[in-house]
């Protein structure tokens, strides 16, 4: 009798065991699984996207940064905080951060020369320091695809035109210089189109701006995009094919990178200057990858991306609460390449 207790006790002890060490596995499990989302008070990270090559020996390279907090924005003037090295601290990097990923959102040439070295982008918010550094290593050279990609354009797709994507033409028009009072509203019109079609809409109808026989398009920042192949812009995707509805219902992500619907749209930023100053009307589709259900961003399901004007005219207005000087920033994308032009506002009491 005794022993049979004993044995009983035993194999209680030894499940017990077993019981505590599953669940410390599964509480182990669960810890690296955990993700934290933050509102406010953590890092901004400069990202240095890669590099390519331009026809004249050039080199344009491609930087963005990752907000990690959902909700805290910050204003960054160039200097101790916001500066390149070696040379010119002011390389035209934002100094405006918004939440989030804000991927591919400028870029600049460097002379044939610079193989072999390296640039350095410095952000301090939130009391914490981080550096992006920019080279011409191999694994950083990219193409139109790869920046598809990292973007998760097309919805994510891989296919193999997107090698040949040409960017949106942009114009913005009038000055690029304004002055205009506090309260009083400032019109702007930027005109956008898809030279090539690619990546084309879901329902197919073809974008503003589609030509034949599109040459090679020089964005703001002076980077040439590799031009098609003739054979592949000759036309745009033909046939009256039923939009994929189930496409555009919100399904939870399974990938690494947000995926974004293809088509042309087109938004103003605020590039520099505080943007809680500036009100647009309409309000802009956001250009940094807020995944939120109907979070009018690109990224957002139910990846429903607006029908661009029938003449790629795009017409709002901006309206500033203070006085200052604001560098406004119109972002033209195809849903995987982007293209940039700014103008800068002076804003008087």
């Amino acid at each position: 009798m005794i022993e049979r207790r004993a044995v009983g006790a035993r194999k209680a002890a030894l499940s017990g065991c077993a019981l505590a060490v599953t669940m410390l596995a599964m509480a182990s499990v669960a810890g690296a699984q955990t993700r934290f989302s933050y509102s406010s008070g953590q890092a901004l990270e400069p990202a240095y996207e890669g590099w390519w090559h331009n026809d004249d020996g050039s080199y344009t390279l491609f930087f963005g940064y990752m907000n990690t907090n959902w909700l805290q924005e910050f204003d960054i003037p160039v200097g101790p905080d916001n500066h390149f090295e070696p040379g010119n601290p002011d390389m035209g990097q934002p100094t405006h951060f918004y939440p989030r990923r804000n991927p591919f959102l400028f870029t600049f040439r460097v002379p044939k020369d610079f193989e072999g070295k390296e640039l350095t982008w410095t952000l301090t918010a939130n009391g914490k320091t981080n550096k992006a550094y920019a080279s011409l290593k191999t694994d950083y050279q990219i193409d139109p695809q790869v920046i598809s990609t990292e973007v998760g354009g097309d919805n994510g797709s891989l296919d193999d035109s997107l090698r040949f994507n040409i960017p949106p033409d942009l114009k913005i028009e009038g000055d690029k210089k304004r002055t205009i009072k506090v309260g009083q509203p400032l019109t702007l019109v930027a005109i956008t189109g898809d030279p090539d079609n690619i990546p084309a809409r879901r329902d197919r109808k073809p974008q503003p701006g589609f030509r034949k026989a599109a040459a090679p398009v020089t964005t703001v920042a002076g980077t040439t995009a590799p031009p098609p192949p003739a054979q592949r812009a000759a036309a745009a995707p033909s046939g009256n094919a039923t939009p994929n509805i189930a496409a555009q219902v919100y399904r939870p992500p399974v990938a690494v990178v947000a995926s974004s619907g293809p088509g042309l749209r087109f938004s103003w930023i605020v590039y520099r200057g505080k943007a809680a100053n500036a009100t647009f009307a309409p309000d802009q589709m956001k250009t940094w990858m807020d995944t939120r259900a109907y979070a009018n961003s690109p990224w957002s399901p139910p990846y429903t991306i607006p029908e661009p004007p029938a003449d790629g005219k795009y017409t709002s207005t901006v309206t500033f609460s203070q006085p200052g000087t604001y560098q406004l920033r119109g972002v033209a994308s195809d849903g995987s390449l982007f293209t940039y032009d700014d103008i800068v506002v002076t804003v008087t009491p």
